[in-house]
């Protein structure tokens, strides 16, 4: 596919388990938009993006779909026994986010917050302290 498309036996097949979207880009340059999730990456969603003419009876969900690229400009989508070829180029994305921040350690909580919800928190807890903060 393009650049950063990973795939389960080579770098030209992706294989989406169970449902995906299929979004039509009626205005843009982009013909067909696959949104799911890859057998190779479950926890992060995908985008497969294609650029061209889109297949006209092609539905809007699929299920169980193998992306193939047959060509330097021609890919193959095949769910169950219906098979679509487009030609045009791919375009993968992927949400990386849950995967990024999960690699950076979380930050700690300043020292003065801290002590300032200690305290409002110990004022609300207290009868007296109440009325002071209703004041």
């Amino acid at each position: 596919m393009s650049a950063g498309a990973e795939a389960t036996s080579s770098a030209d097949v992706i294989r989406f388990p169970g449902w995906i979207s299929c979004r039509l880009d009626g205005e843009g340059s982009l013909g067909l938009i696959l949104v799911g999730r890859t057998i190779d990456h479950p926890d992060e969603p995908v985008q497969l993006a294609f650029t061209g003419q889109h297949p006209s009876d092609i539905p809007d969900a699929l299920d169980g779909a193998t992306v193939t690229r047959l060509g330097p400009r021609r890919y193959q989508i095949s769910s169950g026994t219906c098979t679509w070829t487009i030609d045009g180029v791919a375009h993968v994305h992927r949400e990386v986010a849950g995967a990024f921040y999960q690699a950076l350690p979380p930050r700690s909580v300043p020292w003065r917050k801290r002590l300032f919800w200690r305290v409002l928190l110990a004022l609300a807890a207290n009868p007296l302290g109440r009325r002071l903060l209703l004041r």
